[in-house]
């Protein structure tokens, strides 16, 4: 392609990019957006109107045309402070709906974001890329778009009234006005120039930036600051936040160096074209072709389109460089999601008959790494306890992310009652299911919406909540709380008390029990719970588990061997399958490591 072609489809991405803001800013605010337009068009002219009564005004002091009138004069100065008291209003009245206009937008973008967010796949979160691109957008999404609005508003302003006062000069002289609107171009050149370096530089640093971001949130956060005390880890990253800091500093300031010089250069030339055509003005008045009050109120229209112009130039560059930048925001949001929905929505069989198979099915993170999942083939038959057991890595929880369809198989897939996941919509089949993970989420919120947000489709203060959290023993946990069921969890926020891990476990695994599924899968659902709470959860857990498929991972041969049956990963294979007396009399790798478990009780 040619350089022209190619100059040529970046500017109609340029004006695509500047259009898909628009659209953001008036979907959020058509009205604020009309009342703006209607603004910009009575600034953009009446700075006009004073030059003109300021012309008047010193023709009637010095009896150009006639001898001086006070009652004209005092209208005059009068019109003058009333056209200058209408326009103050005005800026203000612009300032507000601005300001207004911007918090809608600046709202309405973090709605984008937050949807794009919980739309995008699993397997992005896997990528240092997406981080970048998320960074990147998290960061130009909440002002570009009203940066872009404001710009544009600024620029129809002094465009307006550029236009008007480059008529005035024109009615004096052609040459003038061509040479006043010549001098911006240097300048023009200089911001857009800079402006692109800068885009090309942040880009190539977001990587620098997030770590930055990320030395800073291990020094301020909670999650490592047990370690950070005990290692004496502070001064080593705060070393290397500041070095990372101050690399960029550096950088950043040694092309805003660069960028002045470049600019007063332009300026240079740009005040050597306003004033020499100044000098030529009065030139004019002294051969007596021009008036006093033509020469006071050319000079003013001087003045004033220097500042117009100056406004223009850098409103201009802005917007090259928001046009940029937000291309970044376009990026996040362009992302496609790779786990794809159906055309039509199956619904989930009630009950469920068969139960769930999956057939030869293999997975692996990202293309080059190593595969998790090697060629998996089983039926869960409905109703049935499943236990999956291994050493970490060998694919238990991965085998769960696919079937919650958080990912889809390499090859192979998975079938519910002979249906292929592939054909529900993933709301219908997340909804037949009820999860809780390792990592399960702690939500600084009420301990009563802690284990509602397990089914919030539900009054949050519905008894199934309650019930939930004695089945898993918070209960106990939460009444005894200083507000019960309403003190808010964590010490992020004010009141706010903190559980202990296995506590949190068992709020976690209330949230699981809310959902009235048809499928359970349980993560390592006691891992923090002592002996006598374990025992307390699945003394009732096949109560829990009547009539519904429940699938569990753990550690604890005490919580897998009431399972109906067994099955052994190791490294992405299953190598055993049966019931706990079946693995037990095969002596091999699940009989092994009973045994090895069952010691250290002996």
């Amino acid at each position: 392609m040619s350089d022209r072609a190619e100059n040529l489809k970046k500017r109609v991405q340029g004006t695509l990019q500047l259009g898909r803001a628009l659209h953001f800013v008036w979907k959020s605010s058509k009205g604020l957006s009309i009342v703006n337009g209607l603004l910009v068009a009575l600034q953009g002219l009446l700075p006009i109107l004073p030059l003109y009564l300021m012309k008047l005004l010193v023709e009637a002091l010095t009896g150009t045309y006639a001898a001086p009138d006070i009652r004209q004069v005092l209208f005059l100065v009068s019109m003058i402070g009333a056209v200058t008291l209408f326009s103050a209003t005005i800026r203000s009245i612009s300032g507000l709906v601005s300001e207004e206009q911007a918090a809608i937008i600046t709202d309405h973008m973090n709605d984008v974001i937050h949807a794009k967010s919980i739309e995008v796949d699993l397997e992005y979160y896997e990528s240092s890329q997406y981080y970048d691109t998320l960074h990147r957008a998290q960061r130009e999404a909440p002002f570009r778009p009203t940066k872009i609005v404001n710009g544009l508003v600024q620029l129809g302003i002094n465009g307006v009234s550029i236009l008007a006062v480059t008529g005035l000069l024109f009615s004096f002289h052609w040459s003038i006005a061509i040479v006043i609107l010549a001098s911006v171009i240097p300048g023009i050149a200089v911001r857009l120039l800079y402006a692109d370096n800068m885009y090309q530089w942040q880009r190539k640093r977001t990587s620098n930036e997030r770590y930055a971001d990320f030395f800073n949130w291990i020094l301020t956060g909670n999650t490592h600051a047990k370690e950070v005390r005990l290692f004496d880890l502070g001064p080593l990253f705060m070393a290397r936040f500041r070095d990372l800091r101050g690399n960029l500093r550096r950088e950043k300031l040694d092309m805003a160096i660069k960028r002045s010089i470049a600019e007063l250069v332009a300026q240079t030339s740009a005040t050597v074209a306003i004033y020499g055509s100044c000098a030529f003005v009065a030139y004019r008045t002294l051969q007596g072709t021009n008036t006093l009050g033509d020469m006071i109120m050319y000079y003013q229209a001087f003045q004033r389109l220097q500042g117009f112009l100056q406004g223009m130039l850098g409103t201009l560059a802005g917007l090259y460089e928001d046009n940029l930048f937000i291309s970044n925001l376009y990026e996040f949001l362009d992302i496609q999601p790779q786990i794809t929905e159906p055309a039509c929505d199956r619904p989930i069989p009630q009950p469920v008959q068969t139960g769930i198979a999956l057939n030869h099915v293999s997975f692996k993170y990202s293309p080059g790494t190593k595969t998790i999942l090697d060629d998996i083939s089983l039926t869960i038959r409905s109703g049935e306890v499943v236990a999956f057991v291994g050493e970490n890595g060998s694919g238990k929880t991965t085998l769960i992310k696919l079937l919650c369809r958080l990912y889809d198989p390499a090859s192979g897939n998975i079938t519910l009652d002979g249906t292929d996941l592939r054909e529900f919509r993933t709301k219908t089949l997340r909804r037949a299911m009820t999860v809780i993970f390792q990592d399960y989420a702690h939500y600084e919120l009420t301990a009563r919406e802690n284990i509602w947000v397990g089914n919030s489709i539900l009054p949050p203060d519905h008894e199934s909540i309650f019930d939930a959290a004695r089945r898993s023993g918070a209960d106990e946990v939460i009444t005894a709380l200083p507000r019960g069921y309403d003190t808010v969890l964590g010490n992020r926020f004010e009141n706010g008390q903190e559980l202990s891990i296995g506590e949190w476990q068992k709020v976690a695994l209330a949230r699981a029990f809310t959902r009235d599924a048809q499928i359970i899968v349980l993560d390592e659902p006691t891992s923090s719970m002592d002996t006598k709470a374990e025992y307390e959860v699945f003394r009732n857990f096949r109560r829990l588990t009547e009539g519904r498929t429940a699938i569990i991972i753990s550690h604890r041969f005490s919580t897998v061997r009431m399972a109906d049956r067994i099955y052994v990963l190791k490294s992405g294979k299953i190598i055993e399958g049966g019931t706990h007396d079946e693995l037990m009399a095969l002596g091999g790798d699940y009989a092994r490591a009973f045994e090895i478990q069952a010691h250290q009780y002996r």
